[in-house]
């Protein structure tokens, strides 16, 4: 999230001045103020005046293009009109555009940005149990890769892909998982042995159009909200092309080894079927998807360690995911 030249405090003030002073590109209620809510790949803010709402989204330096933008708007308006799929709406800049630019002294480069309509409605409550909400999780994400598989794409379709490339190539996304904190060589032993079995099981597995497409790549519970009229799927920030079976490995992210994980597998598994034919073939695949995930979040956490929530998560993540790993290969190698 941070320049390499300026620690994330000082980045984080340079975006709050950018918002401030951006806010009067749409057609928001004089007075109006944006507080920060989350700060991850980007900014959000909540914008607030007397009876209005909305969420403006500042993105990352180099993370997507314009045009990626375009395209991620154009797949939530698709679901939210043919899909059957509740997406946030976008506010229109008073310029006629969905997507506004802006720099103020100090950025290194200018920012995209997008105003998005204010979602009523809580995340899950999911208690000391959140296995009751994976059958609904398991639904939307069936809804959304049947949508995605007759979906005719905009012309230039450009999102990122996240397959075993993105992971463990040579330019990974997120970075490389050996440069996680934590990784002793003990772990990295494991995690080598990981990796090259997920890669192969991937390679067996294949892209084929039933298995591969468009996919959310963040379906987790905290991207759900509910109210009295329904469920909302929001955040589609990083959806690009992947494994439909990695949006269940988005769903445990961080939690993977909760040792409800597999009442929570299969509760998302009766979901998904309901809207969708799964395989029990494909269906046992789907630890690689997360051991995929875990490492690309392992990865996550070493590449954005200046932001609050990796630093939080940092603490023992390496040593329990060699655990996982290590439960992996018993099982698939």
């Amino acid at each position: 999230m941070a320049s390499s030249e300026m620690s994330l405090e000082e980045t984080l003030g340079l975006l709050q001045t950018l918002g401030d002073q951006s806010l009067g590109l749409w057609d928001i209620p004089a007075g109006a103020v944006a507080r920060l809510i989350n700060v991850s790949e980007n900014a959000t803010y909540l914008v607030e005046a007397p009876g209005y709402k909305s969420v403006l989204r500042i993105h990352r330096e180099n993370y997507h293009s314009q045009n990626a933008i375009e395209c991620e708007l154009a797949w939530a308006d698709a679901l939210n009109s043919e899909g059957g799929i509740t997406t946030p709406g976008v506010y229109t800049g008073r310029d006629g555009k969905r997507i506004q630019s802006g720099i103020v002294p100090g950025l290194p480069a200018p920012r995209f940005m997008v105003l998005f309509h204010f979602v009523e409605g809580v995340e899950p409550d999911t208690g000391d149990d959140p296995t009751g909400h994976f059958e609904e999780l398991g639904e939307i994400a069936a809804r959304t890769h049947l949508h995605s598989i007759g979906w005719q794409r905009p012309d230039r379709f450009e999102r990122l892909t996240w397959d075993a490339r993105a992971v463990f190539g040579q330019t990974p996304t997120w970075g490389n998982w050996r440069d996680g904190p934590e990784v002793t060589d003990e772990v990295k032993i494991i995690l080598e042995a990981v990796e090259k079995t997920v890669v192969s099981r991937l390679d067996a597995f294949g892209k084929g159009p039933e298995r591969f497409g468009l996919i959310h790549a963040d379906m987790r519970l905290a991207n759900l909200l509910s109210d009295g009229t329904g469920t909302r799927l929001i955040d589609f920030d990083d959806c690009g092309l992947g494994w439909y079976l990695y949006d269940f490995a988005t769903a445990i992210s961080f939690i993977e080894d909760n040792p409800l994980v597999p009442a929570m597998k299969a509760a998302w598994i009766k979901g998904y079927r309901k809207a969708r034919a799964l395989s029990e073939q494909d269906a046992q695949e789907i630890e690689t998807f997360v051991m995929l995930r875990r490492l690309a979040l392992l990865a996550w956490i070493g590449s954005h360690i200046e932001a609050p929530e990796p630093q939080e998560l940092a603490p023992g993540f390496a040593r329990v995911t060699g655990e996982l790993g290590q439960k992996y290969l018993d099982a698939f190698a």
